[in-house]
C-alpha cells in the first residue's frame, strides 16, 4: 500500500460529529518507525534544526529562570518528524554543529525514522542554541545564540541533490533565507526540486528576531512566494506579509498572497481551524477543541499531517471533497500536538489523531 496516512473518511454532521465511511478515499500505510521499514513518496524537509531551552517554571522572564530543560527546536525539522511519526517516509537537509547537541539532534532524527543523511556537522560552527519561553502576560521571549550558528553556514556544493531529486514534496521555510551562504543553499536546492517535478511546499515560520529588520523579512519571504505550490500561514503571518491589513478578507488573500502558479494556499487559525484557497474555490475546515497545553509546533504539526497526505496524492487540490478530508487529518494532528508540551514530543501518531477523529 502506499505510504500515506488518512485510514478513513470522516463526515462531520452539523452538530460536530464525525461519520466513519469504510470506503476512503486514502489508504493507511501499515509500517511505520524506523526508517527501513518505511514506504512510499518521500517529503524532504530542508532548514534548521536547532536546541531549545525552554525554563523549567512557567510564567518567568529568561533572566529570572534559575534552570532549563532542552529540547530539539526547528520548524522544518519538526515537520519531517511529524510525517515520520505518521508512518510516512521523510528526509531532512541541514547543518549542525560538531558538538554534542549537533549529535544529540542527529540521533532525534534517526530514533523518529527520518532519513538523516542529508544532515551535515560543521567543525567550525557550534549548534544553534534557542531560549524560549511564554511570559505570564502571555508574550513570547525568544533569545538566539547563533552568530553565526552551524545551520547557517550550509553551502550548495554540500547538498546532496540526488536526495532532493527523489522528494515527491520538497518542503521548506524562510530562516534558512537570512544569512549567506545558506541562503544559496536553499535556493539552489529548491530549484532542483522544481526541475524534478517535485511539489513545493513554502511555510515561511516568521521569526522576525532573527531578522535584520521586519521589512528586510517581508521583501525576502515574498522574494520566493510565486515558486511555490502550497504555501501555509497563519492568521498572524498574513496580517505581517500584508503589513497589516485584515487576514479575514477573501479578497485581501487573493489580491495578496495568492499567485497564479499556486496550486493552494492555506491559512491556519489554531483552534479555529484552516482555509483553503485554489483557483477553482475555496473553504474552510473547522478544527478542534482541546485543551491547550502548549502551542509549541502546533502549525508544523498541521503541515506534518497534510504533506503526509500530498506526498501520495500531489493533486488533491484539484478534489475539494479529498481536500477537506486531507484537512480534517491535519487538523486533528495540531490539536493533539497542543495537549503536550514541546513541539517534537508531542507530534502525534496516527493512531492518537484516529483517536480524536472518532471522539468528535
Amino acid at each position: 500500500m502506499r505510504g500515506c496516512c488518512f485510514p478513513v473518511t470522516f463526515d462531520r454532521s452539523p452538530r460536530g460529529s464525525f461519520r466513519l465511511v469504510r470506503n476512503s478515499s486514502f489508504e493507511l500505510s501499515k509500517r511505520g518507525g524506523r526508517r527501513e521499514n518505511q514506504r512510499g513518496p518521500v517529503v524532504v524537509c530542508f532548514g534548521e534544526m536547532m536546541v531549545n531551552l525552554v525554563p523549567t517554571v512557567e510564567g518567568v522572564s529568561l533572566g529570572d529562570a534559575l534552570a532549563y530543560e532542552k529540547s530539539p527546536a526547528g520548524a522544518t525539522a519538526n515537520v519531517a518528524v511529524g510525517i515520520s511519526r505518521l508512518g510516512c517516509s521523510a528526509a531532512f537537509i541541514g547543518k549542525v554543529g560538531k558538538d554534542e547537541f549537533g549529535y544529540m539532534l542527529s540521533d532525534i532524527l534517526k530514533q523518529n525514522g527520518v532519513d538523516n543523511s542529508g544532515l551535515l556537522f560543521d567543525e567550525n560552527a557550534r549548534t544553534g542554541l534557542v531560549f524560549y519561553q511564554i511570559k505570564s502576560d502571555g508574550e513570547h521571549e525568544f533569545m538566539f545564540y547563533r552568530n553565526p550558528s552551524a545551520d547557517m553556514l550550509l553551502r550548495p556544493a554540500e547538498i546532496d541533490m540526488k536526495l532532493i531529486k527523489k522528494a515527491a514534496v520538497f518542503h521548506y521555510g524562510s530562516v534558512s533565507l537570512i544569512k549567506e551562504p545558506c541562503k544559496s543553499a536553499h535556493l539552489a536546492a529548491m530549484n532542483v526540486a522544481k526541475m524534478c517535478g517535485s511539489v513545493l511546499s513554502y511555510a515561511p515560520n516568521i521569526a522576525l528576531p532573527l531578522w535584520p529588520s521586519p521589512e528586510a523579512a517581508r521583501e525576502t519571504i515574498m522574494g520566493i512566494w510565486n515558486y511555490a505550490d502550497i504555501i501555509k500561514v497563519s492568521e498572524e503571518e498574513v496580517r505581517f506579509l500584508t503589513q497589516g491589513d485584515d487576514p479575514y478578507d477573501d479578497k485581501v488573500i487573493m489580491k495578496k498572497l495568492y499567485h497564479c502558479n499556486l496550486k493552494l494556499l492555506l491559512v491556519t487559525e489554531g483552534a479555529q481551524g484552516c482555509r483553503f484557497y485554489t483557483k477553482d474555490f475555496k473553504g474552510k475546515v473547522s478544527g478542534f477543541e482541546v485543551e491547550a497545553v502548549d502551542t509549541t509546533g502546533a502549525g508544523d504539526s498541521f503541515t506534518s499531517g497534510f504533506l503526509s497526505i500530498v506526498a501520495a496524492h500531489k493533486q488533491i487540490y484539484k478534489d475539494e471533497r479529498r481536500l477537506r478530508e486531507a484537512l480534517d487529518f491535519a487538523n486533528a494532528c495540531g490539536a493533539v500536538t497542543v495537549t503536550g508540551r514541546g513541539a517534537i514530543p508531542s507530534l502525534p501518531s496516527k493512531d492518537a489523531v484516529l483517536r480524536i477523529l472518532l471522539s468528535y
